[in-house]
């Protein structure tokens, strides 16, 4: 191991070999993930403190540029000195579930198929799922495919260190 007492630097753990990583015990593997967690949520902190200080210098040119463009949403380009600023704001649209419901039944009512207007997609919330009778649960079996996430692990040491 080249460094000593079997401590990386976190800046340097990328250039390792995972089997190097691998080796290293418990309770340093702890302190790189306590160290990467924190380097995470510092450099998330500047990002949105930076992302604040974008939006007060430029929102209000971003804005006249779209006006120019005659557009409320997209992209805006313009200078600043030497640099081009690309500012993009994006359409987030959201629909009411329950009226998109109601409507969708009137086109089924006038012997259309709403498929061809709207995307349906059908949930079951696993909370309901486990709470059903079994009659029940046994019917909806078949249409349910469980897969794995992502597996996580925390390091916790013991004794006050870390």
């Amino acid at each position: 191991m080249p460094y000593p007492n079997n401590t990386a630097p976190l800046d340097e753990l990328v250039h390792l070999p995972i089997a190097e990583i691998v080796a290293l015990p418990a309770v340093e593997l702890a302190r790189l993930q306590q160290d990467a967690d924190e380097a995470l949520r510092k450099a998330r902190l500047t990002v949105a403190w930076l992302d604040g200080a974008l939006i007060q210098k430029y929102a209000e040119r971003a804005k006249a540029a779209r006006a120019d463009a005659e557009k409320d949403f997209g992209v805006a380009r313009f200078t600043d000195g030497d640099v081009t600023v690309v500012a993009d704001l994006p359409k987030k649209v959201e629909w009411d579930q329950r009226d998109l419901a109601d409507l969708v039944e009137r086109i089924k009512a006038e012997g259309e198929d709403p498929r061809d207007y709207v995307e349906v997609s059908l949930k079951v919330s696993e909370r309901k799922y486990g709470s059903w009778p079994p009659h029940i649960r046994n019917a909806f079996e078949p249409c349910r495919t469980v897969h794995p996430g992502k597996e996580t692990f925390q390091l916790i040491v013991s004794g006050g260190g870390a």
